[in-house]
């Protein structure tokens, strides 16, 4: 190919005249972990696009893209990404038969006020070289993002530091989450369980069940992610400070009657007194 800064013929157009994928031209090889990482990106983008799409559907999109992949190694970097298509499936996985088992609570209830309900979720954010995780805690009512918090592992610690933030504000009747490890840890929801916060969980493989949140993790991707070449975890941070500060403060919801998240959680909420709604507005 010609070096694009010397040629009049753009990269896609390069690229299309010979039949090499877009994603290639700009992949540099560094190994195995490399290429690992350019599927877990592209993997990335089309689920935000299809979450209803599987491990064969995934693998299939990835061979028209003339990536040759199987679908074991498909499912385990979705596995590692924590993505799960959002219809029923043949199970591929198991999960933690020692956990206690929590009903899903939502299903014919209405929610009508902030503090009701919470919502909790984990999703995979690229980088340059590596990724993060992040995890959020959202009130269902207003779409307003309690706290958040990222790491490079997907472990219980930084789901509980979330958790602990978020309820130095204030406190759900339920709090509703999937059912991963880091939710379903004692950890997790013994804190819950010493709130007197009834615990909610959606059914396996049905990320419809928390739609809200699915919703949040497409808005930050594609308002935020997909925007910016994070190079350290701490661009992603600050990256993403600034985006939950928009998302919260400015960004107009359809559904809340064009009004921003921070404006129905704080003018609807009780529980929240002046200077708890100072500290809102400046995080």
């Amino acid at each position: 190919m010609v070096d694009p800064g010397n040629s009049i013929i753009p990269v896609n157009r390069q690229c299309e005249l010979l039949s090499l994928p877009r994603s290639s031209y700009y992949y540099v090889s560094s190994g195995d972990d490399g290429y690992n990482q350019l599927l877990m990106n592209l993997l990335d983008e089309q689920f935000t696009r299809t979450p209803f799409y599987g491990v064969e559907k995934m693998t299939a999109w990835l061979r028209r893209q003339d990536h040759e992949v199987n679908p074991k190694r498909i499912r385990r970097l979705m596995r590692l990404m924590g993505l799960e298509a959002i219809y029923p499936k043949p199970r591929l996985s198991h999960p933690n038969q020692a956990h206690k088992k929590y009903p899903y609570l939502l299903s014919k209830l209405t929610i009508d006020h902030p503090d009701q309900v919470w919502c909790a979720d984990i999703t995979y954010i690229r980088m340059l070289q590596g990724f993060v995780y992040l995890t959020a805690i959202m009130d269902w009512y207003s779409r307003f993002v309690l706290s958040w918090e990222i790491s490079t592992i997907p472990d219980t610690a930084f789901c509980l530091s979330a958790l602990e933030q978020a309820l130095g504000l204030s406190r759900p009747k339920i709090f509703n989450t999937d059912q991963g490890s880091q939710f379903t840890s004692t950890d997790f929801t013994g804190r819950l369980e010493k709130g007197d916060i009834r615990i909610s969980m959606d059914g396996r493989g049905r990320s419809y069940d928390n739609i809200f949140v699915e919703r949040l993790w497409r808005s930050v991707k594609y308002e935020e992610v997909y925007l910016h070449d994070y190079e350290t975890v701490s661009d992603a941070r600050n990256g993403l400070a600034r985006y939950f500060l928009f998302y919260n403060m400015e960004r107009l919801h359809k559904s809340l009657g064009y009004r921003t998240p921070y404006e129905i959680y704080v003018n609807s909420c009780s529980n929240i007194d002046p200077v708890q709604a100072s500290i809102l507005h400046l995080n």
